[in-house]
């Protein structure tokens, strides 16, 4: 498979990118200041670079450091103006605020969130909505357990939809190394297309 990966120096796409090329993938990983440069917000670059590609992997979140970058919400309406008629299918590494703690009450919404997060998470749930309205081109989101850190490889986890998915200790995790095993395996066997998913260990 023949992928770009925008975002593979983060703590996520750095473990999506070795999976994948540990796995036999043709991955040219991009970003803004990287070896290969490419701003997703550049929407005709974005669509140049997808020429000959076979998935689209947007490890990109909110920035934390330039309060004049586009919102989230913005960046991924570029992408997708860049996706359309392209047959290239895209998969979001999304946030776990937008998951849901009960019936009609996101985690972001609850008072336990940590507010130092929660603009980035609302941000992230804003992105989603978005993509759910979205029924010509072929997305995926997916959202990590609620904590997410670098770890072992284990190669298992479970899925989830709509709520994080809890072990039998009632806590919500995954390392990011199974976050990528979850994410390839994802996009060589696809289960959750215009869909959001979740996963943990």
């Amino acid at each position: 498979m023949n992928i770009l990966l925008i975002g593979g120096t983060g703590m996520i796409g750095s473990r999506i990118l070795a999976e994948a090329q540990a796995r036999g993938h043709h991955v040219t990983a991009a970003s803004r200041h990287g070896e290969t440069r490419l701003d997703a917000n550049d929407t005709a670059a974005l669509r140049a670079a997808l020429v000959g590609r076979d998935a689209l992997v947007v490890a990109l979140g909110p920035s934390r450091t330039d309060p004049e970058a586009p919102k989230l919400v913005e960046t991924y309406r570029r992408i997708l103006d860049a996706v359309r008629g392209t047959g290239v299918r895209v998969l979001f590494v999304g946030g776990a605020g937008s998951l849901y703690a009960a019936p009609g009450v996101r985690l972001v919404d609850t008072p336990s969130f940590p507010e130092a997060y929660k603009s980035e998470a609302l941000q992230a749930a804003d992105a989603l909505t978005l993509l759910r309205g979205v029924d010509d081109v072929n997305w995926t989101y997916f959202s990590p357990a609620i904590v997410i850190a670098p770890g072992e490889r284990t190669g298992r986890y479970r899925l989830g939809l709509e709520e994080p998915v809890f072990d039998e200790a009632g806590e919500s995790h995954i390392s990011a190394e199974d976050y990528a095993v979850a994410l390839l395996d994802e996009l060589e066997t696809p289960r959750h297309e215009r869909q959001r998913f979740t996963a943990g260990n």
